[in-house]
């Protein structure tokens, strides 16, 4: 079995999806929460095109650690920002996994806080993990984006807005 073909494919199959997600974001909705405790819209777009650059990260590196870590996102609050963003991440991604071999994949990555381990998975574990991240935040940004009666590009189907995908 080739997984990394199998990673860079449906790597490209969520870039694809999100992408049409992304074409028709409402820059007048940034500040759109659902609920107290969901996150802003801004937000959530933001962190799924940060997604997409982290199994660069993760094939070149060893952890995470949040506390230690620079990683402070800049807020995406432009549909033009967030297609540059996003892009920028996918392409690091897959660069990376187009020079990775699949023995880069068996070592252990963490995300830790602080030094205390969260989670620990091999590289592959952590990127499928990232893969299906993306895939939930872009649900949830499809739920705010009904909420909110913009018409849903389809993701794995047609949508009761899109008969084709």
């Amino acid at each position: 079995m080739d997984t990394l073909k199998q990673l860079r494919d449906e790597l490209e199959a969520e870039y694809q999806t999100t992408k049409r997600f992304f074409e028709i974001y409402p820059e007048d909705k940034n500040d759109y929460s659902p609920h107290p405790k969901s996150m802003k819209m801004a937000h959530l777009v933001t962190h799924i095109a940060e997604i997409f650059g982290w199994a660069g990260f993760m094939l070149n590196s060893s952890e995470l650690d949040f506390a230690k870590n620079d990683l402070r996102p800049k807020l995406l609050t432009t549909k033009e920002d967030l297609l540059k963003v996003f892009e920028e991440n996918y392409l690091a991604s897959k660069e990376a996994l187009n020079k990775a071999n699949e023995e880069d994949l068996n070592p252990s990555w963490a995300l830790k806080n602080d030094g205390h381990t969260l989670a620990s998975w091999t590289k592959y574990g952590a990127i499928r993990h990232s893969l299906s991240q993306i895939t939930h935040h872009r649900a949830q940004l499809g739920v705010y984006y009904r909420l909110n009666d913009i018409d849903l590009p389809g993701s794995y189907g047609p949508t009761a807005d899109l008969q084709s995908f």
